[in-house]
């Protein structure tokens, strides 16, 4: 799922998956939450809003039943080579 980056109230990045019906929001806590069951237009409405954070407090948040995600963070190189490094003595 790609992810969107904004900046509206507490939320951060948002996603959808319009072949599974599936929204996610992400939040400034790196919290996550997951919306099975949202339709398109409601996706269309909440990314183009001028007023995301509302739209989805009144919109999504009370009308759709969530599931807690984790965001995961980007893996850099660094955190690649940290995992070949050879075991200290």
């Amino acid at each position: 799922m790609e992810m969107k980056r904004i900046n509206a109230g507490k939320l951060r990045a948002i996603g959808y998956d319009a072949r599974d019906k599936m929204l996610r929001v992400e939040f400034e806590d790196g919290t996550a939450m997951d919306y099975s069951g949202v339709g398109n237009e409601v996706w269309r409405k909440l990314s183009t809003s001028g007023s995301a954070w509302s739209y989805y407090r009144d919109n999504i948040e009370e009308e759709y039943t969530g599931r807690r995600g984790v965001v995961r963070k980007p893996t850099t190189r660094a955190d690649l080579e940290d995992l070949f490094k050879p075991p200290a003595d």
